[in-house]
């Protein structure tokens, strides 16, 4: 008998509790009666539940919820064609939530990847709308606010249309296909090194022009001290010609004797040093006696 009450009374629990059910701040909730959705009677509009504690008919009834709370559409970056038909890849984001739960519901089936999908297309539509009246160089020069503003008043329809509320949509990078960057890098390091090919050139024939110079003046230069050399050299000359004829003539024995000493030294320098000449050579005068010598 106790099993019995406890198993009345822990069946009874569990209805009561599959009675109830919450729907929390930030969410919103559908009931489903046998798979269709609950309506009210009088309006035939499709009941959404608020936030709190609510019932429900047990095993006959059964709630979906929804997120209430704002969203973001952050997919990867799309293809887009310029008013010049050149390609862009942008990268975007959105902010979203859900405005009226019936129409969203009835349009995505509650799935938010359904809605995410829906919204990207209407979102890209109003973007690729945008991109394709504008140049490249209006795109970067300062639309790009602009083309914002456009693409989220594009993107207003998607109320009516998907119940959802578009909050802000905002382009996070502007980028050119990989293979026109690689074009455009080439053809740029081409420029870039053409200009620097003509600098290198232009400071060749500058260092050509500046060695040049230097070289003439080098040159100069050393043909004046070469000319200033032989004038020194040449005065030199002649000023020792001039003290050997001056010393010649004040005593032009001694000057011979003296000339005779310094070719004796020369001649005899050195042990192996052998020369061949006559006793009574001239060579020798100075060696004999002083009788001999005076003759």
């Amino acid at each position: 008998m106790k099993n019995f009450i406890i198993a009345i009374i822990s069946l009874i629990f569990i209805l009561a509790v599959s009675c109830v059910f919450v729907i929390y701040e930030g969410q919103r909730g559908i009931v489903f009666e046998f798979s269709k959705i609950k309506r009210d009677s009088v309006t035939d509009e499709m009941m959404i539940f608020e936030p709190g504690l609510h019932f429900k008919i047990p095993f006959i009834q059964s709630v979906k919820k929804l997120d209430a709370r704002i969203q973001t559409l952050d997919e990867p970056a799309d293809r887009f064609v310029t008013s010049e038909k050149k390609d862009l890849i942008v990268d975007s984001f959105a902010k979203w939530r859900i405005a009226d739960f019936s129409t969203y519901y009835l349009r995505t089936s509650g799935s938010i990847d359904n809605a995410r999908a829906l919204l990207k297309q209407k979102i890209n539509n109003g973007l690729r709308t945008e991109f394709g009246n504008r140049t490249i160089k209006e795109i970067v020069s300062g639309d790009r606010d602009a083309i914002m503003s456009k693409a989220l008043e594009s993107a207003k329809s998607s109320r009516e249309d998907l119940g959802i509320e578009v909050v802000d949509v905002r382009i996070k990078a502007i980028n050119l296909p990989t293979e026109i960057s690689t074009s455009i890098y080439e053809r740029m390091r081409a420029e870039r090194t053409a200009v620097a090919k003509e600098h290198r050139s232009k400071g060749q024939e500058q260092a050509e022009i500046i060695r040049a110079t230097i070289d003439a003046k080098v040159t100069v230069m050393l043909a004046k001290a070469q000319k200033n050399a032989f004038i020194t050299r040449g005065e030199g000359d002649a000023l020792a010609a001039k003290v050997y004829s001056d010393s010649y003539t004040q005593d032009a024995d001694f000057y011979s004797f003296y000339r005779s000493l310094e070719a004796y030294e020369k001649s005899f320098s050195s042990k192996n040093d052998i020369m061949v000449v006559k006793p009574d050579s001239e060579f020798f005068r100075f060696l004999k006696d002083g009788s001999a010598a005076k003759k």
